[in-house]
């Protein structure tokens, strides 16, 4: 039993997931450590911070959905049993252009989003709070997008601890920072939202330097030479990752822009609705990335079982996610349903009367989240695991139809139409979320070729 391939995958999933899971934990931990700090400053901050925090997200998840596409180009390479050290650096160096790239084209945006707030209707002070935020944010975006197409490198190749050392140690340089920056302790300056903005664009930046370092002198992966011939264009590889990449960012996008789109009605209905919102979005968020891990594993075991031509290890690796994954987020769905007044109050000071009307809203929206935990589990693996096969064209129509034609328009009807406030939204989004899971994991369950064979596009050779 405990030697069948079944049970080889699930250990082979756990140990490349474990270090993942607890990655992204340590991600989610630094983004919790700011809304903390932002909540104890005062409800009016942290309505502010939600609002600067999901516009900049937003384009921070489409650039990731770029940079991500290099893990089933080279999982799909490695698994051919051809390695080849050039290709391998190609694919990595291309994804590092991309980081660079799009990181002037989001620049542009982010420089005006107190003009883009205010048209969408957010209170005007909000709003001008918020900018001042992102300002301090933007230089961090492209250390951030460097360290994630690094991460995506090591965990290609299997090895991603590395990555987990680095965002565990930035969770207490982020926090110290942020305590420093934010109140004025340490001999720092007291700069409110401006200094939650700084001490995550330095942690950002200490990470992505750290994992660089990590990559150019580790024995086994300094012989890849990333930055060999940095500007080399392969164009080639460039393209593939193009044609992988703009759809899962895409996808990603329609899935944080539809996240961005509730912050905003949210914000509509007043700063203890936001507050409450930005709440329970965090706490959905932790959760959601212990699936997401086992997604990523799933998109790495699936695309070397691909490259390989194995079938029967191709489903293997897409199950065993999926079961790891969504086994998870039931036992969420259980903790969230019936400790959702506790959680809430682990954001606010109860003892501050602006709280109040923050802390009821908080509570119903996460037993809202306890609903579609399940789901959002299922459809993260399915999509990792569709990925694996570089099959990422109908996921992003799926998403974006999910978010678009159905939560975000039945979430503003709800809330507005049906006067349920926030938790109209937030009942949307439950709706949208389930939708996708179901067609997600039908996909996969179905995809052609698991059923009419392996087909695997290949990565342009050296």
């Amino acid at each position: 039993m405990f030697r069948s391939p079944w049970a080889a995958e699930t250990r082979a999933t756990l140990a490349l997931g474990g270090p993942l899971v607890l990655t992204n934990l340590a991600q989610v931990a630094i983004g919790t450590t700011d809304t903390l700090l932002l909540g104890w400053l005062g409800p009016q901050a942290l309505a502010a911070g939600a609002l600067g925090i999901n516009l900049y997200w937003g384009l921070f998840v489409i650039g990731v959905g770029l940079v991500t596409a290099i893990q089933p180009l080279l999982a799909q390479t490695l698994g051919r049993r051809r390695s080849s050290v050039r290709v391998v650096r190609r694919i990595t160096r291309q994804g590092l252009w991309l980081a660079l790239g799009y990181t002037g084209l989001a620049w542009l945006v982010l420089w005006h989003a107190d003009s883009l707030l205010r048209a969408l209707g957010q209170d005007p002070e909000l709003s001008d709070q918020a900018q001042l935020y992102i300002y301090a944010l933007m230089p961090g975006l492209l250390p951030a997008l460097v360290f994630q197409t690094l991460r995506g490198f090591i965990a290609a190749l299997e090895r991603p601890r590395a990555a987990l050392v680095v965002t565990a140690a930035a969770i207490g340089l982020n926090a110290f920072l942020g305590w420093s920056l934010i109140f004025g302790h340490a001999g720092m300056p007291a700069l409110g939202l401006v200094g939650a903005g700084l001490a995550s664009t330095l942690s950002n930046t200490a990470m992505a330097l750290a994992l660089l370092v990590f990559v150019l002198v580790e024995r086994r992966l300094r012989r890849y030479h990333l930055m060999g011939r940095f500007w080399r264009l392969d164009s080639g590889n460039l393209r593939e990752l193009l044609r992988v990449g703009i759809p899962l960012s895409l996808s990603m996008g329609f899935e944080m822009v539809g996240l961005n789109a509730a912050a905003f009605l949210c914000g509509l209905l007043g700063a203890p609705a936001l507050a409450a919102h930005a709440i329970a979005l965090q706490v959905s968020a932790l959760t959601f990335m212990v699936p997401m891990g086992f997604a990523q594993a799933a998109t790495v075991r699936v695309g070397l079982a691909a490259g390989a031509g194995n079938l029967d290890g191709v489903r293997r690796a897409g199950w065993v996610a999926f079961v790891l994954g969504v086994g998870f987020m039931s036992a969420m769905a259980v903790v969230l349903l019936t400790q959702a007044p506790l959680v809430a109050t682990v954001f606010l000071d109860r003892a501050d009367p602006a709280s109040v009307a923050v802390l009821p809203l908080a509570a119903s929206l996460l037993m809202i989240a306890g609903v579609f935990q399940i789901a959002d589990g299922a459809q993260v693996v399915a999509g990792g695991a569709l990925r694996g096969l570089k099959d990422t064209r109908v996921p992003m129509l799926v998403v974006g139809f999910g978010y678009w034609a159905l939560a975000v328009p039945l979430g503003a009807t709800l809330a507005f139409a049906a006067g349920l406030g926030p938790q109209g939204v937030w009942w949307g989004l439950a709706l949208g979320l389930i939708l996708v899971a179901v067609l997600l994991t039908l996909r996969w369950a179905n995809h052609p070729r698991l059923l009419a064979g392996m087909e695997t596009a290949a990565v342009p050779a050296e």
